[in-house]
């Protein structure tokens, strides 16, 4: 048993030994490879250019340490300006970059040398915040401007005198136009002499008015009388339906102005103002009472000549008891003379009129074309004898002058009849601001009966849902009493 032991220590220990070796070998030959491999001189190339390449780190700008030390802080301040109950430590240096405080430290004025200064403010837009912004803006070279404070801000710029702030006001107000801001910055616009913010709020709110903003009875209660008789006078106004439309809106907008604490949606807001007026006290139209005094230079601007078309529309009229009965007399003879003349063969619709005429006499209805499919549609109310029906499909819009036997007696039998029209169309971004826009300009069309005639190709930049606006005149306007003779009724008579 010795020797068995013995033999397996000697066999494992050479066994062992050799391995061993083999490792040692094998290490000895992978230290040798890398040194082989290695290139110090690479090595050197990659520290060299680690070396000599600049890297930017961001400190403290000069900006930002005036701006920190200068006004939060207050440091080394000549002059405390109290304003709302609030004192600023400032510098006469940057606060005369504003020519309001410019003049104040200049010349013999006692401020000149004070070292307080009190501010009046008497702007109720103006704030705290406002304040805080526009007086930090001297000391540093950008500002950030908060839509919902843009007013304040614009404000607080106008009484320093600060144009570079009062322009980034402006251009962020036009950004910002949307269904809460339209009516808001049209009067701040007004107030602070932005012509380029009120013209586009205007325009925000001729395309709204009737098809989204009567969706939101507290906005439409900012509007001013004066505002919504610029509105209801301007032909580029989008009416979507008929004229008659924009009668039943200003009868909900009333309703909204005297009973300013109701809180119902739009639909059941317009039954409610309906009933309201029809079921007043007293048979005095309400626009010749001392409450409705005020509203009668609104309802003036309705286009009445176009409201009183359907024998519904005029008995609604009469029952609201808002118009008084003798702004409808001279209408309703004028539209029954047009209704002869055509009936007549003395007129057969206007062919050539002025665009301030044409924009005058109009009549404005609108729609809004949900998606790219087809529509077919009338716009109710008589026109004149023609009956007209609009339909779109395919990228193209067309209309059709209808002549069914079976409504021949209210139908114009001339076998040509003439009528201007005038078409825009608008697409619009999520705040509602017109994205693109196509317009037919004035145009002249003549058809026949059953005749339809193509209007317009899509642009391919207008997207659905789409706005159409139609302006229409179908008679021409009557300057003075007809000429009578037997020429010139002949030549009247006589088919194109």
């Amino acid at each position: 048993m010795g020797e068995t032991w013995s033999k397996f220590l000697s066999d494992y220990c050479d066994t062992g030994t050799r391995a061993v070796g083999r490792s040692v070998r094998a290490l000895v030959g992978r230290k040798r490879k890398r040194d082989e491999d290695y290139d110090e001189s690479a090595e050197l190339d990659v520290l060299q250019n680690t070396l000599n390449t600049p890297k930017r780190k961001k400190l403290i700008s000069t900006a930002q340490y005036i701006y920190q030390a200068l006004f939060k802080e207050g440091k080394n301040s000549d002059v405390t300006v109290y304003a709302l109950g609030k004192a600023w430590r400032l510098h006469k240096v940057y606060l005369c970059q504003s020519p309001y405080f410019s003049s104040m430290f200049s010349g013999s004025w006692k401020e000149t040398t004070a070292e307080c200064v009190h501010i009046k403010i008497v702007d109720p837009k103006i704030t705290l915040e406002s304040l805080s912004t526009v007086l930090g803006s001297l000391y540093q070279d950008e500002i950030v401007l908060e839509p919902r404070e843009v007013v304040s801000t614009l404000a607080a710029a106008t009484l320093f005198q600060l144009e570079g702030i009062i322009e980034k006001c402006a251009e962020l107000m036009i950004e910002t136009l949307n269904t809460e801001t339209a009516v808001l910055y049209y009067e701040a616009a007004c107030e602070y002499g932005l012509k380029n913010v009120k013209e586009a709020s205007f325009r925000w709110l001729l395309v709204n008015l009737l098809c989204h903003v009567q969706l939101h009875p507290s906005k439409l209660r900012l509007i001013s009388v004066e505002l919504m008789t610029k509105l209801v006078s301007d032909p580029d106004l989008f009416v979507m339906q008929t004229e008659f439309s924009l009668y039943v809106f200003l009868r909900y907008w009333v309703y909204l102005q005297i009973k300013s604490e109701c809180d119902y949606g739009p639909k059941e807001g317009i039954n409610k103002a309906q009933v309201f007026f029809q079921e007043r006290e007293g048979d005095k139209p309400f626009l010749l009472t001392k409450e409705g005094s005020v509203y009668s230079i609104t309802f003036r601007a309705l286009r009445l000549r176009h409201m009183i078309n359907h024998h519904l529309d005029v008995e609604m009229l009469k029952l609201d008891r808002i118009i008084p009965e003798d702004w409808l007399g001279p209408v309703l003879d004028k539209n029954w003379l047009h209704v002869l003349q055509i009936d007549q063969g003395f007129d057969r619709g206007p062919e050539i009129m002025e665009l301030d005429d044409f924009k005058a006499e109009c009549l404005r209805c609108g729609r809004v074309l949900a998606n790219d499919g087809q529509h077919i549609w009338r716009w109710t109310g008589y026109c004149f004898g023609i009956d007209l029906v609009w339909s779109y499909d395919s990228g193209t819009l067309k209309v059709k002058r209808s002549h069914r036997t079976e409504q021949e007696m209210m139908l114009s039998m001339q076998q040509r009849r003439h009528f201007l029209m005038r078409i825009t169309l608008a697409s619009l971004n999520e705040q509602r601001q017109v994205r693109h826009t196509q317009t037919s300009g004035l145009r002249s069309i003549s058809m026949f009966r059953n005749e339809e005639v193509t209007l317009l190709a899509l642009d391919r930049e207008l997207k659905f849902p789409l706005l159409l606006s139609v302006n229409l005149v179908t008679a021409t306007p009557i300057k003075s009493p007809p000429k009578t003779g037997g020429a010139s009724h002949a030549q009247f008579l006589s088919e194109d």
